[in-house]
């Protein structure tokens, strides 16, 4: 592994992080004094500097953290659990001085060569029935699936990057304003090829897939039409086959800061610990699935159902399910309004 692709110095102006964070091809740059770790930085850091109206000449310094997770040497085997535990995707590992002397990456290490997109051809499922009641009044006049962000609609950034995976079999269960959506599909060359099912009556995530029964064989992903995940899909069939999944979903690490500070009580009302603004993280449901056909098995006819419902159901019947971690920066929902803002910002169309 070549290290310089990932060390930047403090001083460096963002615009060249970018270009360097760009060329490694893992969206993130260690920030070192000489060889000693210091910091890090991530193409999300750069994105929120540069959407709160930052300056590209800006230093490094300025966004990046100073208190990176990392390991030594003699603890590099405990990498994988770390990056599961912390929520991140990349762990420095460093000797006795804090010297950078190599990196483990989530799910595999990194060749410093550009990605050779492996052709995957699996069936891509969309789901593109619901109303929308969140996004109104937009949904009033417009389907979920045609919001544009900047020249493009949502889904057609879906069906775009799964192409580039060879995933061109595309079917789209539709039911709101169905009609709409298959006039702007036939129309696009975008769409070229998809396939249509519609709902008779709204089926929910779960009922709408058991419509599906008789046409899917072998594994698909489904994917939520609101959502976009910059991902290895290839890496998340590798793990789904690899454990045997009826169902992967993937789960981005999600943050979030309680913005007071947090006091703890014990039963006779003294107080026994504070805590400032304490940081809690989770596992969230990005709307993305790596699916097997006897899932559908579990989907009852004819009824509204939840996928999540399905996939509880799985759990009590020891089925295994599950779960391909992503960072944050990896996932963008435009469910609501404030989130739809969000995701045009995030592609550079605000």
């Amino acid at each position: 592994m070549d290290l310089g692709l990932y060390i930047v110095t403090g001083t460096m102006p963002i615009i060249d992080v970018m270009q360097k964070i760009g060329y490694n091809g893992k969206r993130i740059a260690f920030v070192c004094n000489g060889k000693t770790l210091e910091g890090c930085v991530t193409d999300g850091d750069i994105r929120r500097h540069l959407i709160a109206g930052g300056s590209l000449t800006a230093q490094v310094s300025e966004i990046a953290n100073y208190h990176p997770v990392y390991l030594e040497e003699d603890k590099k085997s405990s990498a994988a659990a770390v990056m599961e535990r912390h929520y991140v995707t990349a762990v420095p590992i460093v000797n006795s001085e804090r010297e950078l002397i190599d990196i483990c990456f989530w799910r595999g290490e990194h060749s410093g060569q550009e990605k050779n997109i492996p052709q995957l051809t699996l069936p891509l499922v969309i789901m593109a029935g619901g109303k929308g009641t969140r996004l109104k009044p937009y949904t009033d006049i417009l389907p979920k699936p045609l919001i544009p962000i900047g020249e493009k609609t949502i889904t057609e950034y879906i069906v775009e990057n799964f192409a580039k995976y060879g995933c061109s079999d595309v079917t789209m269960i539709v039911n709101y304003k169905k009609d709409f959506i298959k006039a702007y599909f036939n129309d696009s060359e975008t769409g070229n090829g998809i396939k249509f099912i519609e709902e008779q009556e709204y089926m929910g995530t779960g009922g709408g897939l058991k419509l599906l029964k008789e046409c899917m064989t072998g594994t698909f992903f489904m994917s939520n039409c609101d959502i976009l995940v910059e991902a290895d899909y290839d890496k998340i069939l590798e793990y789904h086959r690899k454990m045997d999944n009826i169902i992967t979903m993937v789960c981005a690490g999600k943050k979030f800061q309680v913005p007071y500070g947090t006091v703890q009580v014990d039963e006779a009302g003294q107080i026994v610990g504070l805590q400032e603004k304490p940081e809690l993280s989770y596992r969230v449901n990005t709307g993305l699935y790596l699916i097997e056909p006897r899932f559908l098995d579990k989907i009852p006819d004819g009824e509204f159902i939840h996928i999540t419902d399905i996939i509880e159901k799985c759990l009590r019947e020891k089925e295994r399910v599950g779960a391909f971690l992503i960072e944050d920066d990896d996932w963008m929902d435009m469910g609501q309004m404030d989130e739809l803002e969000s995701m045009r910002k995030k592609m550079g169309f605000q």
